[in-house]
């Protein structure tokens, strides 16, 4: 069947190309003098010159500023020796969806002759010799992970036509040694340990057989660290020797039961709907609807294939917002790189660059949350050297829903819905990817863990599964996350067990063994408990919506697992085994006797410190400086709920210290803040205060936009290195105790967490490198009335400016939370709503100097700051501290709020746009050209 070939390049300079040509030029490659990137389409099928021209014109192009040239494969490639071209394609069983989207809207278009497409990239390029682009092509232009390339024409792959025998493997484990077994688990990349291998091997004997392929991957999904986090509930011996008085048992068991979830049962917030026991934490809105809120981990995925990475970390999110019966209407993403400067021949084997990590990722993000129609609203953006070969990429989603209406049992009968997306070889062995230290060879074997996501489908569910929860259409809903119709069929029928037909699944394309179709975590994919007379009605919707539904089997009620290929039984399990059976984790910490001390800050004392020279540093510094750059790629107003947004101002490019939303739908005038705490550099200090520094500053920026303080929620994200070695073990238990007094100090419950572990890379030289502990502590709060929200540039010449909390210049290296702080958001947040407040900003990196020139940034206004603050005092970071902007005529009013209270006026607003700060006069354009143009 004929191949039909399309390049299509733009008729201007484009910004695509010259974004490529910058990062070729920062890895070093300053003789490449251009580079062109063009779009490649190849469509196979019987098409007609006029079909192949409608085609070119009406789908691949936009003539107006685009064209395109098409030719039949093979075509001749007629470029010249000035010129070097690179065509890069994905590989096959990688998912294309620019592919699927193409056959479908060429059918739509009555072009019924388009069987299948293919996409790929087509780069131009002058200025370097062929060994050069080679190397430039593998660190930029193409990602080997999913990805092939050559010099010249490429010639297209569509996905493999091969037919599945449907033959399963035996593996015989019952005679094996301890090595043995532990050789199977690495084989086999299951990430099982020795205790685990041998409680496989016990129950096998038991029943006499080995298991099959399918059932002995659906068990190292189940019992992967990433789906049944055992480390978290793992018994923990402590070891906090020679300590006398020390704050732990001889024994923990368990981390989430001793601090996350036992501090969430103290504070027993009336207001908590649900924690800790399904696909995301809710809390109440309002009389008639109630919120959800997760946010997920996607680190592995993401070192090795950026965009995809990221990509399916956003998609599969928002579908833990599905799986509570809820509409996502915002998404939240932080994002830790290593420096973007790094030379590029100091990296590690096998690792990309971090600013090819970091391009991927943020084009990712933005691809999935535009492209579905969900607002990016709240995040962060970190660089430390610990993150060079080990990303963390966090994505969030928030969901609302009607009270009520959220179903989570099963029942006997009922059938096995799968919704959404075909299945293929994409995301094999990601959970337990997941639970794997990486090395150099990371990206070759582990190639199939990494997904595509395709955000038009997953559009589909949303409108699909909001509808289908109004009606009352099923009684149970989970998502296919890590370890596919496994994990999720598996789960759903924990207690009553199920049959399955994998012949019913419904491929990408025909080949897959029965273990890769009950495995694969190809995206998109939504599990229901329908009742039988219930799914005609679903089917409806779904035709509505052009999501396909596939009916592959029943809840049995006989607790166990059954799985069947063609009629022929190739897994049948236990519920009790599979979900009961692992052995608990026995894990031993090491407290460091100086992390449970406050550590003394070690700091030479400089002469004289340039205050303008520091400010102006601390500004354009990669942590610091504006991230305005990727917070405009991103759709932040689409559904048209967000009122107070990530960059505000006058000029809409100040750091907003958090979100604001008012769900549309919703009646009256309240609405809900989001905001986030993280700061790896405390972790690397000390872990307990670190802890209680993210939870202060998490619920400290959602204050300053007007959240109620005795109203937020919050969620854990442990992003950890080798748990196994007692010492990580003791950092993390630290991390878990500041945890819980930190929220039992706010009264914040915990209503979500995620932890994601073994984040370390094996170098070729086999030093182990890991990330330094990260906590990122996620807030959602109610605001009563979102016209009164705050937010942080300055408003008017004459108004005072007021230091809100104690800045004391501290001694430790990291700082404590003072017992007075929650009493001092109560104050401020009451006269937030008397509308005293002009502008707030909190206190966080770089300290009171450089919270004051981002406020004179926001409002292109001058500030006279107090001379009785000491230089060490402007820069100090402290923990409990605000910026405030009050109008003398409220100024008496809003000091009597805070008897008792620290409380400090500093500095004056004036219309002469100059900040005025330790003896020093910094005009507001050197600020802004420090922090947004550095």
């Amino acid at each position: 069947m004929p191949i039909y070939r399309f390049v299509v390049r733009f008729n201007r300079p484009d910004p695509r190309s010259a974004g490529y040509l910058a990062d070729a030029h920062a890895l070093g490659f300053q003789d490449l003098k251009y580079l062109e990137c063009q779009d490649l389409y190849f469509i196979e099928g019987q098409l007609l010159q006029q079909d192949v021209q409608r085609l070119a014109l009406e789908l691949l192009s936009d003539p107006v500023v685009q064209s395109v040239e098409s030719t039949t494969l093979p075509a001749e490639d007629r470029r010249t020796d000035a010129v070097t071209v690179v065509e890069v394609a994905y590989r096959p069983g990688v998912t294309d969806p620019v592919a699927h989207e193409i056959v479908r809207a060429a059918h739509e278009l009555g072009l019924r002759g388009v069987q299948r497409a293919a996409t790929g990239l087509r780069f131009i390029l002058a200025g370097l010799p062929v060994q050069q682009v080679n190397r430039l092509t593998a660190q930029l232009l193409a990602n080997t992970v999913i990805q092939h390339w050559t010099l010249g024409f490429i010639t297209p792959t569509f996905p493999e036509q091969a037919q599945s025998s449907g033959q399963v493997e035996i593996i015989p484990i019952r005679a094996l040694s301890a090595q043995e077994l532990l050789d199977v688990s690495l084989q086999r990349r299951a990430a099982l340990d020795l205790a685990e291998m041998q409680a496989i091997q016990a129950y096998y004997c038991k029943i006499d057989r080995d298991p099959t392929d399918v059932e002995f991957e659906t068990i190292a999904q189940t019992w992967s660290e990433h789906c049944v986090h055992k480390t978290f509930k793992a018994r923990v011996a402590v070891d906090a020797s020679p300590l006398a008085d020390t704050p732990y048992p001889a024994e923990v068991n368990s981390i989430i039961k001793t601090y996350l979830k036992a501090v969430t049962d103290k504070i027993n917030a009336p207001w908590v709907v649900s924690a800790f026991v399904d696909n995301a934490g809710i809390i109440e809105f309002d009389e008639e609807f109630e919120v959800s809120f997760k946010v997920e981990t996607h680190n592995h995925p993401s070192a090795i294939e950026p965009f995809g990475g990221a990509n399916t970390g956003v998609g599969g999110v928002i579908r833990d917002i599905l799986g509570v019966s809820a509409k996502p209407i915002a998404n939240t993403d932080v994002l830790c790189f290593g420096p973007q400067n790094l030379a590029p021949d100091s990296l590690p084997e096998g690792v990309l660059h971090p600013r090819r990590i970091q391009s991927g990722v943020v084009a990712g993000v933005q691809d999935y949350g535009n492209k579905i129609g969900i607002p990016t609203v709240n995040g962060a953006i970190l660089y430390d050297e610990g993150y060079i070969a080990n990303p963390l990429v966090f994505c969030g989603c928030v969901g609302i829903a009607p009270k009520g209406k959220h179903r989570k049992t099963p029942e006997r009968g009922d059938r096995v819905i799968v919704l959404g997306g075909r299945t293929g070889r994409d995301g094999l062995r990601g959970a337990t990817f997941s639970s794997m230290t990486m090395d150099a060879q990371t990206g070759e074997v582990s190639g199939a863990s990494v997904q595509i996501g395709d955000p038009i489908t997953e559009k589909g569910l949303i409108d699909v599964i909001t509808r289908a929860r109004d009606l009352g259409l099923y009684h149970d809903i989970t998502d296919c996350g890590a370890g596919g119709l496994s994990s999720a069929v598996g789960e759903m029928a924990a207690h009553l067990g199920a049959e399955v037909e994998l012949q019913h699944v419904r491929l990408k394309y025909p080949g897959l063994a029965p273990w890769e179709i009950w495995l694969s975590e190809a995206q998109e994919r939504m599990v229901l408990a329908v009742p039988p007379q219930n799914v005609s009605a679903l089917q409806g919707l779904c035709d509505t919506f052009d999501t396909e539904l596939t009916d592959i089997g029943y809840f049995t009620g006989e607790g166990k697992l059954l799985v069947r290929y063609g009629g022929k039984v190739v897994l049948e399990l236990d519920n009790y085994f599979l979900h009961q059976g692992i052995p608990q984790r026995q894990l031993r910490a090491v407290i460091n006797p100086s992390v449970l001390e406050k550590q003394e800050l070690s700091v030479k004392k400089p002469a004289q410190i340039d205050v303008k020279e520091r400010l102006l540093g601390l500004l354009s510094s990669p942590n610091i400086a504006s991230k305005a750059g990727v917070i405009r790629i991103y759709d932040h107003e689409v559904q048209g709920g967000t009122a107070v947004k990530p960059l505000v101002g006058v000029q809409a490019d100040a750091p907003s210290d958090a979100a604001v939303i008012k769900p549309i739908g919703t009646r009256g005038t309240r609405g809900i803040v989001l905001a986030n705490g993280i700061n790896p550099e405390y972790g690397k200090r000390d872990p307990y205060r670190m802890a209680l520094s993210v939870i202060d500053e998490a619920i400290r920026n959602a204050v300053a936009v007007g959240a109620d303080p005795q109203r937020i929620a919050i969620l854990d994200n442990f992003c950890w290195g080798d748990p196994k070695r007692p010492e990580t073990m003791g950092t993390l238990l630290e991390a878990a105790r500041g945890c819980y007094d930190g929220a039992l100090l706010f009264g914040a419950p915990f209503i979500s967490g995620k932890d994601s572990l073994n984040n370390e890379y094996v170098g070729a030289d086999g030093q182990r490198h890991a990330i330094p502990p990260t906590l990122l502590i996620s807030a959602i709060g109610l605001i009563e009335d979102v016209g009164q929200a705050v937010t942080m540039d300055l408003k008017a010449p004459g108004n005072r400016l007021y230091l809100v909390g104690e800045l004391a210049v501290r001694q430790s290296a990291v700082p404590d939370v003072p017992p007075h702080v929650p009493a001092l958001y109560r104050a401020l947040h009451q006269a937030m709503k008397q509308g005293w407040v002009q502008a707030c900003h909190d206190l966080s990196e770089g300290g009171l100097a450089v919270a004051a020139a981002e406020m004179c940034i926001g409002g292109r206004l001058g500030l006279v700051l107090d001379d009785s603050l000491s230089v060490d005092a402007c820069f100090a970071e402290a923990n409990g501290c605000l910026l405030a902007e009050v109008a003398p005529a409220f100024e008496s009013s809003f000091c009597a709020l805070f008897a008792g209270l620290p409380l400090q006026k500093i500095g004056d607003v004036i219309s002469e746009p100059v900040l005025k700060v330790g003896g020093a006069e910094i005009s507001v354009e050197e600020l802004v050209h420090a922090f947004i143009r550095s």
